[in-house]
């Protein structure tokens, strides 16, 4: 065990020579849990807010948090999501049974826009407030439009934050662009 990572795949448990059996007697005697299908982490070695994350990681390195769970990381949403809000480029296969997560699907081509390590998070990533603001109003249909006037209004009071960047953010994703602008137009 001491040879496997902090979160790990069954297919990483075969190359380190350990059995199935082995695996699930260390998940029933609470050594790892398992985070998803085929995906385990050691017990206590991991903060649990990023546990799923560390998952989805494990399985497809492009992974991002993104959305609420992103806001609410960033301090900028007092939600407390009920699952983590995970980005994948579109077209890549979504891992299977992993609980607790809402996968999202983001254009390839502006996937990398604000993407950013997590400070603390060994290969973790997360995408930066300005991304996460745009990304709330580019999906206000689903995520609500008061999320991102709230998240907007609470960047804006923060120090060392400027519209220009956030608009130089939102100009990659022409639908949100204008609400974006009139937003902060009505709030400066």
């Amino acid at each position: 065990m001491e040879t496997l990572s902090t979160v790990f795949t069954l297919a990483d448990t075969r190359r380190a020579g350990l059995s199935k059996d082995r695996i699930y007697k260390c998940v029933e005697d609470g050594a790892i849990e398992r985070i998803g299908r085929g995906v385990y982490v050691k017990a206590g070695s991991i903060d649990p807010s990023l546990a799923t994350l560390a998952g989805a990681t494990a399985v497809q390195q492009s992974a991002t948090m993104c959305l609420t769970s992103a806001l609410a990381r960033h301090g900028l949403s007092d939600a407390i999501p009920t699952a983590a809000d995970v980005a994948l480029p579109r077209g890549t296969r979504h891992p299977a049974g992993f609980k607790h997560v809402t996968w999202h699907s983001f254009d390839p081509a502006t996937f990398a826009i604000g993407r950013e390590p997590l400070d603390g998070a060994d290969g973790l990533f997360c995408y930066s407030p300005e991304r996460s603001i745009v990304d709330c109003f580019r999906l206000a249909h689903r995520e609500g439009r008061e999320t991102a006037v709230e998240a907007l209004k609470r960047w804006l009071r923060r120090r060392g934050n400027y519209p220009a960047k956030l608009l130089d953010t939102a100009k990659v994703f022409p639908k949100a662009y204008p609400s974006i602008r009139s937003t902060l137009e009505v709030l400066s």
